[in-house]
């Protein structure tokens, strides 16, 4: 097999269909996020379509934070949280985390994507004759833990209560169940019915799993997100988020009672075998997390500039996705034309916003996915609404308001 051949085929057909990725080299620059420079001579961008939610990779708490520990303890964690890397750090980020989630135990793992492998695998692989129902627009990490695991998989309709039921039922009575599904789903930003999902999990004697990945940080008195913001915490079996997106900094976690986080901490490979987050990055994410949960200024200034930028979207008749949560999918509907407008938004605006194209969304509901952050101000939005109203004129795209999926 000429191999070579193989993989350049493959990529000229996705560079064909309007599906090849182009990454823009960029560096942020702290203290003037969501503005960063890009590389070579090119003139500054503003960022739209960063999951640093709340601006918090630059919160002057976070970085006197990771500085001190970089001081003390230096890079790396030196090894596995197995063998040489448990530090003081790793332990007080995980009872901030059991604090914030109102569990008995937390757990550390090096990414959101790591988290969701490695638990619902080891649940899934461990527990005798598991069934696990997993929502049909479940994340790719929780979608891959939960074939790794080899347990018997069920897909229900997105959100679709009626259906998990029906699945539900079909069960024999006596087999364990497990409902795995998120809270605020990140491509089209619509939230699940958690209380709903919670009272068919008691019902038939299952589990529930909650990704909170989009919402920790941002929901709730705390932070702790749709869960504790709908006073559901404790109906909860696993909750599981991430440090990298609202907390602005890097690594993933479940929350739990203490005995299934022993048991995942225990058996699960992508714990055990690989090396501890760096001390400096749990400091971090402490810090954020401590922050967040007695500042609601970032949370409300963000809420406030989603409000905005989804009334001027109206105004100017461009479709979004009209959705609860802080993420705004606005929808283009074909790869060429998506990737076009984000070219040119950056080449020409200083915008920057990756195109969302197959296969992280249906094919025909391409999309910019714009999230306003508490650090973009008036004149960013003006930019770009200005921009993007240009832009659609040029490329004659139906200018009509999405309606609420």
């Amino acid at each position: 097999m000429d191999y070579l051949a193989f993989f350049r085929s493959e990529l000229d057909a996705l560079r064909s269909d309007g599906n090849y990725r182009v990454f823009a080299e960029l560096e942020r620059k702290c203290g003037a996020f969501p503005h960063a420079r890009q590389a070579g001579e090119a003139p500054d961008v503003t960022i739209w379509c960063s999951n640093d939610y709340l601006g918090m990779g630059q919160h002057p708490k976070v970085l006197t934070a990771m500085q001190d520990a970089l001081i003390r303890c230096g890079a790396g964690a030196g090894g596995t949280r197995n063998i040489s890397g448990t530090t003081l750090e790793h332990v007080a980020l995980e009872h901030s985390l059991a604090d914030l989630h109102d569990k008995e135990a937390a757990l550390l793992f090096t990414s959101g994507y790591v988290s969701n492998w490695a638990t619902l695998g080891t649940l899934g692989a461990r527990i005798p004759n598991l069934a696990i129902l997993s929502d049909a627009l479940n994340h790719a990490s929780m979608i891959e833990g939960i074939r790794h695991s080899g347990a018997d998989k069920t897909i229900w309709k997105h959100n679709d209560l009626a259906d998990l039921e029906r699945k539900l039922a079909h069960l024999p009575a006596h087999q364990p169940k497990l409902i795995a599904f998120e809270s605020v789903y990140s491509m089209d930003g619509d939230v699940a019915p958690i209380s709903e999902i919670c009272d068919l999990a008691d019902r038939y004697g299952a589990m529930t799993y909650l990704d909170e990945v989009h919402a920790v940080g941002l929901y709730g008195a705390t932070g702790g997100g749709i869960s504790e913001h709908e006073n559901l915490t404790d109906r909860l079996t696993v909750i599981e988020g991430t440090l990298g997106k609202a907390y602005g900094v890097s690594g993933g976690y479940i929350a739990a009672s203490k005995d299934l986080v022993d048991f995942v901490r225990s058996f699960a490979s992508g714990f055990i075998f690989t090396t501890a987050m760096p001390p400096a990055v749990a400091a971090g994410a402490h810090a954020a997390i401590e922050h967040l949960k007695v500042s609601n200024a970032e949370r409300l200034s963000q809420q406030k500039n989603v409000e905005e930028v989804r009334r001027r979207l109206d105004q100017i008749g461009l479709p979004h996705i009209n959705n609860p949560s802080h993420i705004i999918p606005v929808i283009v509907g074909d790869p060429i034309k998506c990737k076009y407008i984000s070219d040119r938004l950056l080449n020409e605006h200083q915008i920057y916003i990756q195109p969302i194209n197959y296969p992280t969304v249906p094919k025909g509901t391409e999309r910019l996915r714009i999230t306003p952050s508490p650090v973009h101000s008036p004149t960013d939005i003006d930019r770009l609404i200005g921009a993007l109203e240009s832009l659609w004129t040029e490329c004659a795209l139906a200018r009509q308001p999405m309606a609420a999926q």
